[in-house]
């Protein structure tokens, strides 16, 4: 007898039995002087690599401020998803902002480097977040080298905390590896599930908490050290946290940092 069939069956009867649900409801987002970037390349990365912003919202009272750099390739489509994308964000208290002063939520074309270099003057944030450089997807790639190229013309007294986000192509040197707790991770999973569309083409919200669990059997030595041991997390997001000062990009961690659900977030941001 197999000792971990039930086990392995209750996956995939989970599954089963949440395939069509979607949530509905709202957050009252947070307004605060501690704000958080994060550029989103498409209408649901707001949720796939949230976990550090709704943890920054909900146990450091910062307002997080979701940027879509694109609403996807199908024009269709575009309206649509960008409907979506509020309903995702209202649910977490994201708030989403749509408009720049070159781009309002009827075009629906990318961001360019002016509207980015407008966000980062107008809202000062303390973090940004932002695809790693290598994330397979071209429209992640092409976020990342967005926002740097921004990030190289602000002013040399400009700081901020950069955080990279990975999820279609692994980083080669997180350096974080932050906690999520079954009610955050069913958070992000009902808010992934208001991209209705695409999930019905792909429950790809399902396996956000299987993605999860990978992430700590990866973290536990990418960014606790070959050979540690894994923290007894079940479910966890990989970032890489470096600092922007005087025009360049440095690493502010001397070795990689693992937080858990009771680590106090305002102790490293």
């Amino acid at each position: 007898m197999n000792p971990y069939l039930k086990f392995v069956e209750s996956i995939q009867t989970g599954i089963e039995q949440v395939k069509g649900l979607s949530a509905s409801g709202k957050t009252e987002p947070v307004q605060s002087s501690s704000k958080v970037l994060l550029f989103s390349p498409h209408p649901d990365d707001e949720c796939i690599t949230g976990l550090l912003p709704l943890r920054l919202m909900r146990e450091a009272g910062t307002q997080v401020i979701n940027i879509p750099v694109t609403f996807g390739s199908n024009v269709d489509r575009q309206a649509e998803r960008a409907e979506e994308l509020k309903n995702a964000c209202a649910y977490l208290g994201f708030q989403c902002l749509e408009k720049t002063a070159g781009r309002n939520a009827a075009a629906f074309h990318s961001l360019g480097k002016p509207d980015v270099i407008e966000l980062l003057n107008t809202t000062r944030p303390r973090i940004v977040f932002i695809p790693h450089s290598k994330d397979w997807n071209s429209r992640h790639i092409a976020t990342h080298h967005l926002v740097m190229n921004a990030l190289n013309e602000m002013p040399k007294n400009f700081s901020c905390t950069v955080v990279e986000t990975e999820f279609w192509g692994a980083m080669d040197g997180p350096n974080l590896m932050v906690e999520g707790d079954v009610q955050t991770v069913a958070d992000l999973v009902a808010a992934l599930s208001l991209h209705v569309k695409e999930v019905e083409r792909n429950p790809y919200h399902l396996l956000l908490p299987a993605w999860m669990q990978d992430n700590v059997r990866r973290g536990g030595e990418l960014v606790g050290g070959q050979g540690g041991r894994a923290p007894e997390f079940t479910f966890a997001t990989l970032y890489r946290l470096s600092r922007w000062e005087n025009g360049e990009l440095f690493q502010c961690l001397g070795k990689g940092r693992i937080l858990s659900m009771r680590d106090n977030l305002k102790e490293l941001f």
